[in-house]
């Protein structure tokens, strides 16, 4: 009897997702199986998705396949269709012990386990410990979006906003500590939203304040992707007043031009997003920024895609996810009718990157000198506070913070 073989595609949360699974496909007592967590944010994902099935199933074949994640939620039938499926689960079923119990035993019974998402007013009652490097552990304190931006089919991936209680959040966080991390990212699918819908309606600010104050203990405390617009007081407050949360935060802007936004039906201009990016800096100065950044979305024109080059500086902003615009069906932006012609939309991706890499080499440069405390991921690389890599040229404890002056910098990373 062999344990089972999973395979991760996606997001950060697909692979905390994943370590839960294989927790409880182990106390179900699964085996000889393959487990394919699918990411449906793009056509090119779903395309991964089935060109993983196959080739997983041709390295096993004599497993059970299982298929599950955001494009088995979305389309259940098109993978119960494929030859080399076996089971398809949805992304409720797939943080239940009692659908691992089913496939553990009767095997035969519901090949297609996948109710409706928009149904779900929980998140997951399985919580791991420890998912990550053994320096840093992510902890899920959201999952699902109230939002509906006409690019992103995510929410029917994942379902609406739900939150993790902050005590639930807290007592987790207690027990990373104790055992010996000395940092904690907060993640979730749109995690400004976390709160809304927990009694009395507590902000993201206010977990973060809440963390901070009942688990003195904890060195480092990091926030994952967020919407600038939806920070709240708190939060500010936090970034002015608490060290110990990491002057480094990912922000979702996607665009840099107005129109366009109102296009995505985002909630914020551009104008937005430069104000809370100088607002952040004045009560933090040594803080930096990343963001997501959409080339080549229907009816863009050169223009529109200079004023989202001229957002990075505008902003700032150093660590660049760029995603060349992809149809997706089944989304509002798939139907309008000036669609991007796919060679203009890899160029200024192309372009967008270049500018990216330039703000990197940029940043590294400011950094030589300096000192940073360093959360050591392997005996000979590290991240400062602002997520920068750091290689070291002798050996460091992994999993400690050490301080270290700032040499130079080489392929992207700083040397100490």
């Amino acid at each position: 009897m062999n344990a089972p073989k999973f395979a991760t595609l996606g997001c950060r949360l697909n692979a905390y997702e994943t370590e839960a699974m294989k927790e409880l496909s182990a106390q179900a007592g699964l085996s000889d199986a393959v487990i394919v967590n699918t990411c449906a944010v793009t056509a090119e994902a779903v395309r991964k998705a089935r060109q993983e099935i196959r080739r997983m199933r041709r390295e096993n074949p004599n497993a059970r396949l299982i298929v599950t994640g955001c494009a088995a939620q979305v389309d259940p039938d098109s993978f119960a269709r494929m030859d080399e499926v076996d089971a398809v689960i949805g992304n409720t079923e797939k943080m239940q012990a009692k659908t691992w119990a089913g496939l553990a035993g009767d095997f035969g019974t519901e090949p297609v386990q996948v109710d409706d998402i928009m149904s779900v007013t929980e998140t997951a009652g399985h919580l791991i410990d420890g998912f990550g490097t053994r320096a840093r552990a992510y902890v899920q304190v959201q999952n699902g979006c109230d939002h509906r931006c006409t690019f992103c089919i995510i929410p029917y991936g994942r379902g609406n906003s739900r939150s993790v209680p902050a005590g639930v959040v807290v007592d987790q966080i207690k027990r990373l500590v104790d055992r010996g991390y000395h940092e904690v990212v907060l993640t979730g699918v749109d995690l400004t939203s976390w709160g809304a819908d927990l009694p009395a309606q507590p902000r993201l600010g206010d977990l973060v304040m809440r963390i901070l104050k009942l688990v003195p203990d904890l060195p480092r405390l990091r926030i994952s992707s967020i919407d600038s617009i939806e920070v709240d007081e708190n939060l500010m407050t936090a970034i002015a007043t608490e060290p110990r949360l990491m002057p480094h935060l990912h922000l979702s802007l996607q665009h840099g031009d107005d129109l366009i936004l109102k296009r995505m039906k985002r909630r914020h201009l551009r104008d937005d997003a430069i104000r809370f990016v100088q607002e952040a800096r004045a009560v933090r100065p040594d803080m930096t920024f990343g963001a997501d950044i959409i080339a080549g979305f229907p009816t863009e024109t050169e223009a529109h895609f200079e004023n989202s080059v001229k957002l990075v500086r505008d902003c700032d902003l150093t660590w660049l996810h760029v995603f060349p615009y992809s149809r997706r069906e089944g989304t509002p932006a798939a139907r309008i009718p000036n669609q991007v012609n796919g060679a203009v939309i890899k160029d200024r991706a192309a372009r967008l990157r270049a500018e990216g890499a330039r703000r990197v080499e940029r940043h590294l440069a400011a950094q030589i000198g300096k000192t940073h405390q360093v959360l050591m991921e392997n005996d000979h690389m590290g991240r400062t506070e602002q997520f920068t890599e750091v290689r070291f040229a002798a050996p460091r404890p992994e999993g400690q913070i050490v301080r270290a002056t700032i040499t130079g910098k080489s392929g992207g990373q700083l040397l100490a």
